[in-house]
């Protein structure tokens, strides 16, 4: 029997299409969702996310500032801008496209950030309020992940859940929020032994190491669920996520693809990220 795939553009359509209808409402009480994107240089990769990011915040109503900057800007220039914006009541949530420049470090231009509007949930402060359970705002890409469990009917609690990946966007909060709805969770990296094995144990699998295709089938243990995180393209200009698919559907109850899955879920959370966002700030008022 083949897995059931979970289908992150469906659900990320249905999120979208009730944050539209709240973003109607708060319009109605002259409150205005506005979302600052910064992109720094050209990367092609970054530029396809922040079109996507563009484009949903048209869907639902929020406003969208771009601010497309030379690779060549200053760390200065970058913070100056964050401030301004920090400041700047149309801006309810503040985006940097990652991975910036070399010369820019990535870490001071978080921190600057105001943490009320840091919709990525980056910032130290946000960072800490996931770790003691009390989140202003979920990081995107894992609350995504976190929707489509709840999505697929699976009660994560008492789970075995493996996450293979440690980054600080991913692999580190996946393994908070599930450990927040009661799994017992287990982050695999390169330095783990008989990954395999640990995978196997896994009901729910969450696999986020930006390595083509690395989990075969064999890793998976039979009816568990697998979440791909990872979007790698082949010399063929193919997209596979870091599962391989094809062996996997046929092991695993439920999958998500690539692309389709836990992509446009992203874009969907930071968008309910932002609407949170002005809601606060309205409520601060």
């Amino acid at each position: 029997m083949e897995a059931k795939v979970l289908n992150g553009k469906e659900l990320a359509t249905k999120i979208k299409g009730e944050l539209k209808l709240e973003v109607e409402e708060l319009k109605r009480k002259n409150i205005n969702p506005g979302l600052a994107v910064i992109i720094v240089g050209n990367d092609p990769a970054s530029r396809v996310y922040v079109n996507a990011k563009k484009k949903a915040c048209e869907e639902i109503g929020i406003q969208s500032f771009e601010y497309a900057l030379d690779e060549n800007i200053s760390e200065e220039e970058l913070i100056d801008l964050i401030h301004k914006l920090n400041k700047d009541d149309k801006v309810n949530g503040i985006l940097v496209q990652l991975p910036l420049p070399k010369h820019i470090n990535e870490d001071r231009v978080i921190f600057a950030i105001d943490i009320n509007k840091d919709v990525d949930a980056f910032h130290p402060v946000n960072v800490g309020r996931l770790m003691i359970g009390d989140p202003q705002f979920l990081p995107c890409t894992p609350a995504g992940i976190m929707e489509l469990i709840k999505e697929s009917g699976i009660d994560v609690e008492g789970k075995e859940c493996v996450v293979v990946g440690r980054s600080n966007i991913v692999g580190k909060p996946m393994a908070m929020l599930l450990l927040s709805k009661n799994g017992t969770v287990t982050v695999c990296h390169s330095k783990t032994k008989d990954i395999e094995e640990v995978c196997k144990r896994a009901d729910i699998l969450v696999v986020a190491v930006g390595r083509p295709e690395m989990v075969k089938g064999s890793y998976i243990k039979p009816g568990a669920v697998v979440i791909d995180v990872g979007v790698n393209r082949l010399e063929n200009k193919k997209l596979v996520g870091d599962v391989e698919f094809e062996s996997a559907k046929t092991i695993a109850s439920t999958i998500t693809p690539v692309p389709g899955g836990v992509g446009p879920m992203t874009i969907a959370m930071l968008m309910k990220n932002t609407v949170k966002a002005a809601k606060l700030k309205s409520q601060a008022q």
